[in-house]
């Protein structure tokens, strides 16, 4: 893993032990691109890491502080995610400017990342979350094309679910929109459309706009069983 250091002045004062990586994509026609915005006191918005298509890694913000990458988001209802979060940007252009596949060598990269993170730092599988878990009403990164189960192989993240959509036919509609919360959603009742569309993004790509189609329920009870 070759890191590169390209300091960000978007930064502050952490308040909050450190328990929470947040995955990003850059959602920007090109790397440097992003990088440069990154690095822009203008833009006001940061992150800790970024990992080129190639591999690289960047580093923009010392860990110890709280880079400014999650925005307004919260997680089993507490706020102020950048606080208690290491951010990763990871390049890719997003669904605005042509969503594809994530190259083999960024993601080792990430996984190496992530493996090193940990070393400093007592974070779980399941505290390793995307922008969109935590902002579902604002975000979609890093989507539905980022290889969840790839991080899980190496103990990194919780797996996408991987079972039967039968297993999901006896679930209610009550049962599956309280699991969503439990997990971890902002998913008010008669307010989680945002918020299950998250989840699928995450856990059941296959079933990405499909409501509470049985899939995605039995997808929410297994999950909700490896969220504590």
């Amino acid at each position: 893993m070759n890191i590169i250091d390209a300091p960000s002045p978007n930064f502050d004062a952490r308040g909050a032990n450190i328990d929470t990586v947040i995955l990003h994509y850059t959602g920007m026609q090109t790397g440097a691109e992003a990088l440069a915005r990154l690095q822009s006191a203008e833009a006001r918005v940061s992150a800790h890491y970024l990992v080129e298509e190639n591999g690289d890694v960047y580093h923009l913000v010392d860990e110890r502080m709280r880079a400014w990458h999650a925005g307004v988001s919260s997680w089993k209802s507490e706020g102020d995610i950048n606080a208690r979060s290491i951010g990763i940007e990871i390049v890719n252009p997003g669904h605005e400017w042509g969503y594809r596949d994530f190259p083999d060598v960024q993601i080792a990269s990430v996984m190496e990342l992530l493996k090193d993170i940990r070393t400093r730092h007592n974070i779980r599988p399941a505290r390793v979350l995307g922008h969109s878990d935590v902002a579902p009403r604002r975000k979609e990164d890093p989507g539905e094309k980022f290889p969840w189960g790839r991080l899980a192989k190496e103990g990194l993240a919780i797996a996408p679910y991987e079972g039967s959509a039968e297993a999901g036919l006896s679930v209610s509609y009550e049962d599956a929109l309280t699991a969503l919360y439990e997990i971890g959603y902002d998913a008010p009742k008669g307010d989680h459309g945002a918020a299950l569309l998250a989840f699928q993004r995450r856990f059941c790509p296959e079933s990405l706009g499909q409501g509470f189609d049985p899939r995605t329920k039995a997808a929410l009870i297994e999950t909700q069983k490896m969220l504590p």
